[in-house]
C-alpha cells in the first residue's frame, strides 16, 4: 500500500515539499537578517523593556528594512489550505475520474483497509509540511511579534496550532468534496472557498466569544495633548483590544458622535481636551482579551477546525461504504 500511494501522489507531495522548503529557505535567511537587529534576541525587547532606546532603535530598523516582508505574509495565510486541498482533492476524485476505483476494491486489500491507509498517508504529510513550514514562519515573526505581539491577525493565523488544524479542515473539505463530485479541480475549489468563508467567519465572530472579555475603565488624565490616540486605554501591547472609547461618569459608554460633539465644545471655548472631558467625568474604557489567553484560543480554534475535519472525513468513510456507486 505504501509504494501504490507513493506512485498515485508522489507529484503533489513533492511540489508541496518543494515549495514549502523554497519559502522556509527564503524566510531563514531573512530571518536571521531580522534577528541580527536584536543582539539579545527579539523576547529582551518585548513589552515595556522595548521602550529603551536600543530596543526602539531596532525596533526602527526592522520596520524600515523588513515592514514590507511582514506586509507579504499575508499571502501565507493561504499555504495550509493548499497544502491540505491539494492533497486530499485527488485522494478520491482521481479513483473515480481514472475509474481506478475498481481495480483498487476488488484487489486483496479491503476497501476500507485501502481507505484508511490513503488518508493516515496523505494527512500525516498535510500535517508535517503544514508544521514545519509554520515552525520557521514562527520563528521569522518572533522580532515582529515582541512588536506587536502575536493576536494580531497576521500573527495568531500563522503560528502555533491553528494553522495544521486549517491544513487538515481543508484536506477534510477537499477529500469530501471529491468523493461527492467525483472531479479534483472542483474539490479543490471547494475546499479554497470553505476555508476562506470559515476563516473569516471564525476570525471575525467566533474567536471574540472563546472567553468574556476584560474591560478596563479610568477617568481621562488631565494631562496630555488631548490627542485621542495618546489616551486610548490599551492593557498591554499583546493584548487584543476588542473595543475602545468612552463612557460618562455613570460608565454609559458614548457613542462617537457624542464624542466628537465633547471635543466640538471643547474646541469652542478653547479648553484642553482632556482637562475638559476630565471636568464632566469622561471615562476610557477597553475590551480587551489578555495575551495569555493565546494557547487557549489557538487551542479551542485548532479543536474546532479538527472536529469539522474528522466530521467530513466521516462522511467520507460512509460514502466509501457504500460504495459510491
Amino acid at each position: 500500500m505504501t509504494w501504490l500511494i507513493w506512485r498515485q501522489h508522489r507529484t503533489e507531495v513533492c511540489v508541496l515539499g518543494l515549495l514549502v522548503g523554497m519559502f522556509g529557505i527564503a524566510l531563514l535567511v531573512l530571518g536571521m537578517q531580522a534577528h541580527d537587529l536584536f543582539p539579545g534576541g527579539p523576547a529582551r525587547c518585548a513589552g515595556e523593556a522595548g521602550t529603551n532606546e536600543a530596543c526602539a532603535a531596532s525596533f526602527r530598523r526592522l520596520d524600515e528594512e523588513y515592514g514590507y516582508v511582514e506586509n507579504l505574509l499575508a499571502a501565507f495565510y493561504l499555504v495550509p489550505v493548499v497544502i491540505g486541498a491539494f492533497l486530499g482533492a485527488p485522494l478520491l476524485a482521481r479513483e473515480l475520474e481514472d475509474g481506478t476505483w475498481q481495480l483498487a476494491w476488488t484487489q486483496a486489500v479491503p476497501r476500507m483497509r485501502w481507505l484508511a491507509a490513503k488518508l493516515a498517508a496523505l494527512a500525516g504529510v498535510t500535517v508535517t509540511l503544514t508544521a514545519m513550514f509554520t515552525a520557521v514562519l514562527t520563528w521569522f515573526r518572533q522580532p515582529f511579534d515582541a512588536w506587536e505581539g502575536r493576536f494580531q491577525y497576521d500573527a495568531f493565523d500563522l503560528e502555533g496550532l491553528v494553522p495544521v488544524a486549517y491544513a487538515l479542515f481543508a484536506f477534510g473539505v477537499a477529500t469530501a468534496a471529491g468523493a461527492i463530485l467525483r472531479r479534483s479541480l472542483p474539490a479543490f475549489g471547494v475546499a479554497f472557498g470553505a476555508f476562506l468563508a470559515a476563516r473569516m467567519s471564525v476570525a471575525l465572530m467566533a474567536r471574540p466569544a472563546y472567553a468574556t472579555p476584560l474591560t478596563t475603565m479610568e477617568p481621562v488624565p488631565v494631562g496630555g495633548s488631548g490627542d485621542q490616540a495618546e489616551h486610548r486605554p490599551v492593557p498591554g501591547f499583546a493584548d487584543w483590544v476588542i473595543e475602545h472609547g468612552y463612557a460618562d461618569a455613570t460608565g454609559r459608554r458614548l457613542s462617537w458622535t457624542e464624542y466628537y460633539e465633547l471635543e466640538d465644545a471643547a474646541n469652542q471655548t478653547g479648553t484642553n481636551l482632556n482637562q475638559f472631558l476630565h471636568a464632566r467625568g469622561i471615562q476610557q474604557f477597553g475590551v480587551y482579551h489578555p495575551a495569555d489567553r493565546f494557547w487557549t484560543f489557538q487551542l479551542i480554534e485548532a479543536a474546532l477546525f479538527i472536529a469539522v475535519a474528522a466530521v467530513l472525513i466521516g462522511v467520507v468513510v460512509w460514502r466509501v461504504r457504500r460504495r459510491m456507486v
